[in-house]
């Protein structure tokens, strides 16, 4: 991977001579000779396969993939924090956090045990901390430790998301697209999206990474996953994370096909139809989840004690498979469990009240730049929920 074969200060001295015009300059603030920058730019084009800067006798003006390519390198050192880290030593604590061991980080990259060691050992020292300690037999990440890795992770993210655009300059659509998925989306807005912009763009990887808004969201916050689709959460979860509404949903009561409730709640009144409902076992999302919240809503609202949860749980694929082998009854959004309504499996026993409304949409980290095929997919999301 190229990534790996850049060197840290080679390119914060590209970073310096875009942003002061010359190579005196850089080498003065990146601590290097001038023909130790001028070796290392070199170097750095030859490697990315295209130049940065143009050479004047005026100085050095930055091309198109110098400006590109400064800017994200900009961001991932301010992510780093420290001017005396290297690319090898980012790479093995990133590698080690990954694996959990030095076994699993060699294992991972090629590189030996005792290579990874010093790397990680010469970085305490580097930036004065702490980032590995005893536990039993084995080594795990201090405090200080998981808070590194959360910088190199964003800064790596940085670095890979400028090689991606440099290769979009070259007229080649490149990357990854990683994308956190919670349960609503996987029904009809993710697959549509992903579809209609494999379409457009079939050299980009969309890689979907299924779990609950617990699952997800530090890895979204360690650059780990680029966004994250499902329902927002109320309040916000923090100022690092923007919530971006894509669609309300309402979601409805469901049972299978036949349930005795069925022909109850439509020989009954509105006002008797929670009492109804408070009658049968539910299977619903663990407490603090949006939909848990609104189905405890929905009772309370008719002023009426929720009853009890037998059976939490947030896969629709195991909440179907009860829901047709019993009497339990759940609320969904009528997406999740579309196949099975049309195939005559599930039926919707009764409309949640108007005011149970949840938004369906994005959740990104604020210092969050999308490259432009990133954006392209974002446009497809809003396109699809419109």
């Amino acid at each position: 991977m190229i990534l790996w074969q850049l060197n840290l200060r080679h390119l914060r001295a590209a970073a310096e001579i875009w942003a002061r015009g010359s190579v005196s300059r850089a080498a003065t603030a990146v601590n290097l000779t001038q023909p130790a920058v001028t070796q290392g730019i070199a170097r750095v084009e030859q490697l990315l396969g295209q130049p940065l800067f143009e050479r004047t006798p005026e100085g050095m003006d930055p091309l198109p993939a110098g400006c590109t390519i400064a800017a994200r390198i900009e961001a991932a050192m301010m992510h780093i924090a420290s001017p005396r880290v290297t690319m090898a030593q980012l790479r093995a604590l990133i590698a080690f956090a990954d694996a959990g061991s030095y076994a699993g980080a060699s294992e991972a990259t090629g590189l030996s045990q005792p290579s990874l060691h010093r790397a990680i050992n010469d970085l305490a020292v580097a930036l004065r901390r702490g980032l590995l300690e005893r536990r039993g037999k084995g080594v795990a990440l201090t405090e200080s430790g998981r808070r590194t890795v959360r910088a190199f992770r964003l800064a790596r993210g940085e670095l890979e998301a400028g090689l991606a655009e440099l290769e979009a300059i070259k007229g080649r659509e490149t990357g990854r697209i990683v994308i956190g998925a919670m349960p609503l989306s996987r029904a009809r807005l993710l697959p549509a999206a992903a579809a209609a912009f494999y379409a457009k763009h079939p050299e980009v990887a969309l890689s979907i990474v299924e779990g609950s808004y617990l699952e997800l969201v530090e890895p979204l916050r360690d650059g780990e996953i680029d966004l994250m689709i499902g329902a927002l959460r109320s309040p916000s979860p923090g100022a690092d994370l923007v919530q971006t509404p894509l669609f309300q949903d309402r979601p409805v009561i469901v049972g299978r096909k036949g349930h005795p409730l069925a022909r109850v709640i439509a020989d009954s009144h509105d006002g008797n139809a929670l009492l109804h409902l408070a009658g049968f076992p539910w299977i619903v999302a663990g407490p603090g989840t949006p939909l848990r919240t609104q189905w405890e809503r929905m009772f309370l609202s008719g002023e009426i004690p929720p009853p009890a949860v037998p059976i939490e749980c947030g896969s629709v694929i195991t909440i179907r498979e009860i829901l047709i082998q019993s009497d339990f009854l759940t609320l969904l959004s009528p997406d999740q469990v579309s196949v099975e309504l049309e195939a005559g499996w599930l039926e919707q026993l009764h409309a949640a009240p108007a005011g149970l409304l949840r938004d369906i949409g994005l959740t990104t980290r604020a210092n969050w730049r999308p490259t432009a095929l990133q954006q392209a997919f974002v446009d497809e999301l809003h396109g699809q929920a419109a």
